[in-house]
Formats: structure tokens, sequence, C-alpha cells
């Protein structure tokens, strides 16, 4: 449904709220009950009101969902009109921030995300365009000479680490502005048997909080004043892929082995997360892993995750005969994908892989507004070239909200 017909929902809502308060109002200045028609008027109108709640809270769901579905987000107008980030260039962004005069679709979002910031630096960005340190410089001469055009073939990759925490399942939390706390039961009361009119057995339910919020990641780049004026064109995939990645990496990062004080705690260093007898990688090792998580009820989406190394030694384990035994046999029919993003270095030796089996849903990721990217043109380093330094920060944070939801083994 339409916003402008949410708005219209809410007004009739209003409208008829105002006249039972008129009526009820009336009643008691007259010091006397509701009249015959009057009760029968003010009735008809709570029913009403009611069947208007439901039909917004259906449409505001409806709204939400569409919303999702089209990746965009308002950025300004009465909410009807939809903006596609396929239209965003960052490297417009960035070059007309630098003067401080924002046009077009890149002001519209970097007014929408610096809407709630008391102060905003350099230019805010939407984290689906950009997500992502480490620092480098980019000058015309070398590798970066290739991105100078005569014609501008398309820029090929580099090998990356696969980024799987938001893919295997993990609850994305977007547009976040204070910290948040997660609440959640982590101990029920308990029932027993009562003879006629006897009392019932007292008990208690436990709750805990798990605590959000932003901590930051950033990544910088040189960018020399040739580079500035002649690849503009090529600074587009750059930035979009090799600049967000950085970030994106340290946040995946974070969630598998974040240490906690600057950076998130990832599922590797929580306490809580508790482990499962290591050693030769097995069958028989992923089978406690899953029922691990079985004995606490966990139920949802579950799956393995590991590194190469762990994966390899799967593929070739055999049976007694020397055939080669299918990964879903050994895996029990469930999910597995690997990443070398996934540590090798755990365990009282620092020498042990770590094989994660988890209900993916109970990490938390969290996202306050967009990317702020700042080009500074005056730092030392680069005042004297002409040249400018690119930062990038995002303010995120990783939760594992039910570490019952995980278990992992140090495997050899």
């Amino acid at each position: 449904m339409p916003l402008d017909n949410l708005n219209d929902l809410k007004e009739q809502r209003a409208g008829k709220i105002a006249e039972m308060r008129q009526l009820n109002d009336k009643a008691a200045e007259e010091n006397r009950d509701l009249s015959g028609e009057e009760r029968k008027r003010f009735d008809t109108l709570e029913g009403e009101v009611r069947g208007l709640n439901a039909r917004l809270s259906d449409a505001e769901k409806l709204a939400e969902f569409e919303r999702l579905e089209a990746r965009g987000e308002t950025v300004h107008g009465n909410g009807t009109e939809r903006r596609s980030l396929e239209r965003y260039s960052l490297s417009k962004a960035l070059t007309e921030s630098r003067t401080g005069t924002l046009t077009g679709l890149e002001a519209e979002w970097h007014q929408e995300l610096g809407r709630d910031r008391a102060e905003v630096r350099g230019v805010m960005v939407p984290t689906d365009v950009i997500l992502g340190g480490e620092s480098r410089a980019l000058t015309t001469g070398g590798t970066a000479g290739n991105l100078v055009a005569t014609d501008l073939a398309a820029m090929t990759d580099r090998r990356r680490a696969a980024l799987k925490v938001e893919a295997m399942g993990a609850t994305v939390l977007r547009g976040l502005s204070g910290n948040m706390e997660l609440p959640r039961l982590v101990g029920s009361g308990s029932a027993g048997w009562v003879a006629e009119h006897g009392d019932s057995n007292r008990s208690d339910a436990s709750f805990e909080k798990k605590a959000m919020g932003p901590k930051t990641v950033s990544a910088e780049y040189e960018l020399s004043r040739r580079m500035l004026l002649q690849a503009n064109q090529a600074l587009e995939p750059i930035l979009r892929a090799d600049l967000a990645y950085l970030l994106a990496q340290a946040l995946d990062s974070a969630g598998l082995k974040g240490g906690g004080a600057n950076e998130p705690t990832g599922i590797l260093e929580d306490a809580d997360v508790q482990t499962v007898t290591g050693g030769a990688f097995s069958s028989d090792i992923t089978a406690d892993l899953i029922a691990a998580l079985q004995t606490d009820d966990v139920t949802g989406t579950t799956g393995f995750l590991t590194n190469p190394g762990v994966m390899n030694t799967a593929r070739k384990t055999k049976d007694a005969d020397g055939r080669l035994i299918p990964l879903a046999e050994l895996f029990h029919g469930e999910r597995v994908e690997s990443s070398t993003q996934v540590p090798t270095d755990i365990g009282t030796g620092s020498d042990k892989n770590a094989l994660i089996y988890g209900e993916w849903a109970s990490l938390y990721i969290g996202y306050w507004s967009g990317v702020d990217l700042l080009v500074n043109p005056y730092h030392s380093d680069v005042a004297s070239k002409g040249g400018a330094l690119l930062h990038a920060f995002l303010d995120a944070d990783v939760v594992v909200r039910h570490p019952e939801g995980f278990r992992y083994a140090e495997i050899d």
C-alpha cells in the first residue's frame, strides 16, 4: 500500500478518536453517563478505530516488505519516490565533496544518512553501495598507471577471501542510531502436579541482555594528484570493489574471531560459546557438533563453516575400501562452506583449524547509518604533492545473541 494511503488511514483514525473524546468529555462536564445515542455512537466509533488499527498494521507490514524488496531507501519528499542505487556515483560524490557542493542523488543520500548525526565530515554513502584497515597509495605510475585512460578496458579484480558470515544467515540490523540491548530468556520456571485445592509450585524465569554499540572500522587510500585528475572513471570500480571489500572483510573477520575492545567479540572469542572435542577431522566430530546443538534444543537454519585446509582433508577422506566418502555423508547432510577468513591458528599451540557449526541467525550484525567517506587534501603526507587521502569509516557491531546456537571444534 502506498505511503499516502497509510497517512489517510492515520488521519481517519485520529478523527474518530477525537470524536470519541468529545463524546466522553461532554458527558464528564455534565457529570453523567453517556446517553443511549451517545453510547451507540461511541461503540460504533470504537469498532471503526479497531478496524483501522488492523488495516494500518497490515499496510505498514506491506510497506516494509516493499521497501526491503526494492533494495533502496527513501531519501526525500513524501516517501513515494525510491532511488535506485545503480545510479549512485562514488567518484562524483568524492569529487564534489572536495568543494563542499554535493548535487543530485548523492546530495540527497548524504542529507538523509547524516540527518540524525550531530556532525558529518566528508560525505555519507549508503552501506549498500560500499561496505569495507588497509592503507595503500594510488598513483599514475606503476600498476595504478593502468587506470589512466587512453581507453579503459574493464578492470579485473584481485583474488579475495570469500566473506561468509552474512551469507550463512546472520541476522542483520540496519539503520541503527543509539546503542541497542538484545534481551533473551535464559531460564524458565517449572510446572508441577498439585493436589486438588493445593498450592502451585512457585518458580522464577531468568533473563539476560546482550548489548550492541557502534564500533568503527576504517580503511585509507592515498590518491595522487594525477590519479584524481585522470582516472575519475576508474575510481568508481576501485571504490565499489576494493575499499568496500576492506571494510566488509574486517567486519566478517570480527564476526568469526573478533577479540573485543575496539572490535566486536566474535564467535570463537565469546566466552559463552562452547567447544566439542576436536582432533583429526572425522564424521564423528561433525556428529558431535550437531548433537551439541540438538541437546540444547537449538532449532533453525544451521550449517558448518571452516577453512579450505579442513575442507581439503574432508574431500580426501576415504572409507575402509579406499573409496572417497561424499561430503554430504561426512557432514550429515548439513550445509558446509569454507573461507580463508576462518582461522587456522586457534588452540593452545595456535596451530589448530576452526570448524564452526551454528544456527547462524543467532549472530547479530548491526549497522549505524552509512559509510562515512572523507577526502583529506591537507594531510602532510599529500598536501605538498597535490594529492589526497581518502578515509572510509563504518560504524558496526557483531554480537552472538544466543551462544548456545554455536559450537566449534579445533581440528588438527
